[in-house]
């Protein structure tokens, strides 16, 4: 993989954790039931998408 692909993976790899963290963070605080459990899930599964693109990126 050329390096500028790394530098666009590793880009986004940084902003889906922080959109999953955006959205733990409202669904702790604005939601309840299942709704902050559904976005709960979702943003988990996103936090090891970005992660497993940074991984990538570093390899």
């Amino acid at each position: 993989m050329d390096p500028m692909t790394k530098m666009w993976l590793s880009l986004a790899a940084l902003l889906v954790m922080g959109l999953s963290v955006f959205l733990i963070t409202f669904a702790r605080t604005k939601t309840k039931g299942i709704i902050r459990g559904l976005l709960s899930l979702f943003a988990f599964v996103i936090m090891v998408a970005g992660f497993l693109a940074g991984l990538v990126s570093i390899t």
